[in-house]
């Protein structure tokens, strides 16, 4: 039996950068061999165990055969006669599918780390063309690491798209891989590489429809800018979506089964994004509007989120983002329980508040002119 660290674990060790988790193959074991040394059998599909002691992953060596379109249509194979050449074959990107032993020896049969010094990204084997997900996966990791993408790899993955193995992709898996996209580093680039190899048009086709109207860099722009900034994730797809339409965004949430958080906030984003951009020239009365319309009493920390989507990558946000901050400290500052068991019934008490907090956002506005 022998053991190799693989995958994630090995390239960002290449590339000087931390490593969060390790995965193991083993070869030359049988799952009954694995539970005898205390490993604990957790696979479903296949063979994978959780170290007694350390809880890493350790699979398996095993090799798989199409069965099917999309994500789950395969049959994996695992025997003590499969060699860490094959399972290493399945693999996506050959930069992913580079091994180290137990004696720090790395075993690199595809060129990987020739690619990672190169800044390539590049598909192991024809095999590449049998998941869907990997389409995402190759975007996602250009996001990353700002590698280019093979030639030959690109042309697969345009095959893959125009034969429609994207339209196999299962909702949640898309959106966990635009997910994690949003978060790295260039997130746009991810876009970039979907358009590429036509397959934005496939998951995301009311984001692909701007650059149709011609906003597409825009709204890449202010993606981007809102990653430089450290947004949260739906603060990131709220600067995306602003340019979208909200029935648009209604529909790709729906579709791809967005968080609840993610979806509010680009639905926010896209009706009012418009609105704050222009908020240094907004009067009293439009400000209440917008504070009540997004709920500010009640949600103040996802108005942040949505003030930063909004004005991410505009060029001179600071007057906008100063006046609304200004406005909504003095609204806040009104004791509206005082007001309200003050006042004769539920009409009455929303007047009253409402009254109150226009004329301290009046005095607010005033006072910074």
């Amino acid at each position: 039996m022998k053991i190799y660290c693989v995958g994630g674990a090995v390239r960002d060790e290449l590339l000087g950068l931390p490593v969060k988790d390790r995965d193991y193959v083993v070869v030359g074991a049988t799952p009954e061999e694995m539970v005898k040394l205390g490993y604990k059998p957790v696979g479903r599909d296949f063979p994978v165990f959780l170290h007694p002691t350390t809880h890493e992953e350790y699979a398996l060596a095993r090799t798989e055969r199409k069965t099917a379109r999309g994500y789950h249509g395969f049959e994996f194979h695992t025997a003590p006669d499969v060699t860490l050449e094959q399972d290493l074959t399945r693999r996506d990107l050959t930069i992913n599918a580079i091994a180290r032993d137990a004696d720090g020896r790395i075993i690199d049969p595809f060129k990987g780390a020739a690619d990672l010094e190169a800044g390539v990204l590049r598909h192991v084997s024809p095999a590449f063309a049998e998941d869907p997900v990997r389409i995402l996966r190759v975007a996602r990791f250009a996001a990353r690491f700002g590698f280019r993408i093979a030639r030959e790899t690109l042309s697969l993955m345009r095959t893959m798209a125009e034969n429609g193995e994207a339209d196999a992709l299962v909702a949640e898996r898309v959106w966990q891989e635009l997910a994690r996209g949003l978060m790295e580093r260039k997130p746009s680039r991810m876009f970039e590489v979907l358009r590429e190899c036509r397959t934005l048009a496939r998951v995301m086709p009311e984001v692909d429809a701007l650059w149709e109207s011609g906003t597409g860099a825009a709204a890449l722009h202010a993606l981007d800018a809102a990653a430089a900034a450290g947004a949260s994730l739906a603060a990131r797809l709220a600067a995306l979506a602003r340019a979208l339409d909200p029935l648009a965004v209604e529909s790709l949430a729906n579709r791809l089964r967005m968080p609840a958080d993610c979806r509010d906030l680009a639905l926010l984003a896209a009706r009012h994004a418009n609105l704050i951009a222009d908020a240094a020239e907004l009067d009293a009365e439009s400000v209440l509007e917008l504070f009540n319309a997004v709920d500010v009493w009640r949600r103040p920390e996802r108005f942040t989120d949505l003030v930063a989507a909004a004005l991410a990558g505009e060029p001179d946000a600071a007057p906008a983002h100063a006046r609304l901050e200004r406005a909504l400290a003095a609204a806040a500052s009104v004791k509206a329980g005082e007001i309200a068991r003050e006042s004769k019934d539920a009409v009455a008490i929303r007047g009253n508040v409402g009254a109150a907090r226009l004329e301290a956002i009046r005095r607010a506005l005033r006072g910074s002119e």
